[in-house]
């Protein structure tokens, strides 16, 4: 199976950067199935999403918290999971 990747891997790198995107597009589809929305349909679900969060900060209903602080919160959840997986 290794050999057959590494095959794959060379013949795919032979392809113009379009060609190589468009082959990545084909194999996540493959994997995650067709999306559900068109793209124009989910940017404008982020969008009204990012318009919603932006209203919500200026009424004041979020919590605000400094960036150094949650990247201190993320590094040690992560710095957690990973001795909960080593044990």
């Amino acid at each position: 199976m290794a050999a057959i990747l590494e095959e794959l891997e060379n013949q795919a790198l032979q392809l113009t950067p379009q060609e190589r995107g468009e082959l990545i597009h084909r194999l996540i589809i493959s994997l995650e199935g067709t999306p559900e929305d068109t793209p124009e349909a989910i940017a404008q679900a982020w969008d009204e999403e990012i318009a919603r969060r932006v209203a919500d900060m200026d009424a004041g209903r979020t919590q605000w918290i400094p960036a150094d602080e949650a990247m201190s919160r993320i590094r040690a959840r992560i710095g957690a999971a990973k001795t909960a997986h080593a044990d």
